[in-house]
């Protein structure tokens, strides 16, 4: 670059990110919290999964494994599963069986 000049977009090294992503954490680590809610939801009850380290890839598969089993329909929004109803049962089963280590949250 010459001296004084302008470049709005630099190839300098220092200013790019990191190439290397970090491994997410073992299932048997991962802190997987399972909770009914109804906030926002019309006053139906969903059961929220959340803490999954899982590419959106990998969350839709878990996913469908989830609705398959439970016999109802859900959505993954953010790196968060939602199932329709109250099937926090049936979810810390089924995640235990996968190799997490899920935990009731709430009530």
């Amino acid at each position: 670059m010459p001296k004084g000049g302008w470049q709005e977009f630099s190839s300098n090294d220092s200013l790019q990110r990191p190439t290397t992503v970090a491994e997410p954490a073992p299932r048997t680590e991962q802190i997987v919290r399972v909770q009914p809610t109804r906030g926002g939801k019309g006053g139906k009850t969903v059961t929220v999964i959340r803490g999954l380290e899982l590419d959106s890839k990998g969350i839709k598969v878990l996913l469908k494994k989830l609705k398959t089993r439970i016999g109802s329909g859900g959505t993954a929004k953010d790196g968060v599963i939602e199932l329709q109803g109250d099937q926090v049962d049936l979810a810390l089963e089924l995640l235990t069986q996968e190799g997490y280590r899920p935990k009731r949250a709430g009530g």
